[in-house]
């Protein structure tokens, strides 16, 4: 109890007052992280895991780390990040930040934007144009199996708008007659068109856990319903002062 006591108080310690201007961490090679992941899809329905995520090395200018979920035989997936932990991927032949939940040095009020645009991602859509705005709003607590946390809060709201590619669809019907079966085809020609969505991110960053200990991404359709939600939650962490 005294050791969970002491660890909430240099968690509360690091984050300091809401008008301080965080830094980004010192993240290093063994620093360890499980969440609970809750994913909630709706043409599938939802499933929990536990990911354990594990820094292998860290650069200049990158972290590599490891995510496997927690039981699993399989070889963990190796991945690297930015060192604030954005994601990056060929895009048209360069490297293209797509998701960015933490821009250092944090403060309150503090915004940045992702945007891109990919060609062809898909077989249905000609294109995808992605538009992201995260702000700090500031202090908010927390609370997670990991513990109770004096976090952060970063809030991310975009939009998403595809190009659909011309298709055609084909329909075949038979009917029987005296002399044998008569088959009917009929095609649709359906037009380029374009859709557009929502997205929600948010992230409850930490600076002594060197990461966030919630967060939450959502995606909405062209019609306003949410199509897809991921919750991951910290469980335990272990890392290198």
């Amino acid at each position: 109890m005294k050791a969970l006591v002491f660890q909430l108080l240099l968690v509360t310690a690091a984050v300091g007052a809401p008008s301080e201007t965080l830094g980004p961490p010192t993240v290093k090679a063994g620093d360890t992280w499980t969440y609970r992941v809750t994913t909630d899809m709706s043409t599938t329905g939802w499933h929990q895991s536990r990911d354990e995520t594990v820094v292998s090395r860290v650069t200049s200018t990158s972290i590599y780390y490891t995510v496997k979920p927690t039981g699993s035989t399989q070889p963990p997936k190796e991945l690297f990040a930015g060192l604030d932990w954005s994601r990056s991927r060929d895009i048209g032949g360069e490297q293209t930040v797509v998701n960015r939940p933490l821009s250092f040095p944090l403060s309150a009020g503090k915004t940045w934007q992702v945007q891109y645009t990919e060609q062809h991602p898909t077989k249905l859509h000609r294109s995808e144009k992605w538009n992201t705005k995260c702000t700090v709003l500031g202090h908010e607590s927390v609370d997670v199996p990991a513990g109770t946390f004096d976090t952060v809060k970063v809030e991310c709201e975009g939009t998403w708008t595809a190009e659909m590619e011309p298709t055609v669809t084909v329909a075949q019907s038979a009917q029987a007659n005296a002399t044998g079966v008569d088959m009917a085809t009929h095609s649709d020609k359906i037009t380029a068109g374009e859709h557009s969505g929502r997205t929600y991110k948010a992230f409850w960053y930490v600076p002594a856990v060197k990461r966030w200990v919630k967060s939450v991404e959502e995606y909405y359709s062209s019609s306003g319903v949410r199509t897809e939600s991921h919750t991951g939650e910290l469980e335990s962490f272990k890392v290198d002062p």
